[in-house]
């Protein structure tokens, strides 16, 4: 069982993982380096409101700024509920509303360990491609996406797309330093794959990726986007991101329109 850290360990923890020194981030959150030493060290307490400004500047993921108030004795300030749960049904609503609106093109919603928590009609054709059944309970967006039983085979630009999703999914870690993100990082690097096909993705400024994938006999060329909830308070409600897809082109227009 592992022994919880003291808050100052967690703040230098996070200091040091944003590659700060103490000089900046005390010039930062508007605090003595002193202090913020004291902080750290465990000789001061920070009071909730100098932890709150701290995480802030340090960018700390709401789940995380929950455990840094937990540390100090504190309560925590920010709620995490089911997304079924109805307090959030005005939440679940516009997710479902946005999802539904995409079509006929795909679209899901994605938890933080990027677990299907919700999809339009559009993407029942393309869960339909997984091979593995087990894949699908519960479904995992990026397990599916490089699993040799589940979408890996029928992407045409595997090589580009599995190093978009590794590269997205390292980004995350480092940003989050979360666990369950790290650890299925660890898996989906092990499944196989062709070594010699690590092309990256084409540059589309950052605002698009491109998939090109094989569905019954026709190509789709689409185009990757995604969108988070700008300012939330709830735990769930910032861990949540909508991954929507476009056609690229005519021809996958016409069959994903066909086939709605």
């Amino acid at each position: 069982m592992n022994t919880p850290l003291p808050v100052g360990a967690l703040v230098r923890r996070w200091r040091q993982h944003r590659r700060l020194s103490q000089l900046d981030l005390a010039l930062d959150a508007e605090v003595s380096t002193r202090h913020l030493s004291c902080v750290e060290t465990g000789r001061a307490l920070p009071s909730r409101e100098m932890l709150l400004r701290l995480a802030e500047r340090l960018e700390v993921p709401l789940r995380e700024r929950n455990a840094l108030l937990l540390a100090a004795g504190y309560a925590p300030l920010y709620p995490e509920r089911a997304l079924a749960d109805p307090s959030l049904a005005p939440a679940r609503r516009a997710v479902e509303l946005i999802l539904a609106g995409h079509a006929p093109w795909p679209a899901l919603a994605v938890d933080r360990a990027w677990n299907i928590v919700a999809h339009n009609d559009a993407v029942k054709p393309l869960l339909g491609l997984v091979a593995d059944p087990a894949l699908l309970a519960p479904a995992n967006a990026l397990r599916l996406a490089l699993h040799p039983q589940g979408l890996a085979p029928h992407i045409g630009n595997f090589g580009a797309w599995r190093a978009h999703i590794l590269s997205r999914l390292h980004r995350q870690v480092e940003t989050t330093a979360d666990a369950v993100l790290a650890a299925l990082m660890a898996e989906l690097r092990e499944y196989p794959h062709d070594a010699r096909d690590e092309a990256p993705a084409p540059d589309l400024g950052g605002v698009a990726v491109p998939l090109v994938l094989r569905v019954g006999g026709q190509v789709l060329n689409l185009l990757s986007t995604t969108t988070v909830f700008g300012t939330p308070v709830d735990i769930t409600l910032s861990e949540l991101a909508l991954e929507t897809f476009f056609p690229a082109d005519d021809a996958t227009a016409r069959f994903l329109t066909q086939a709605a």
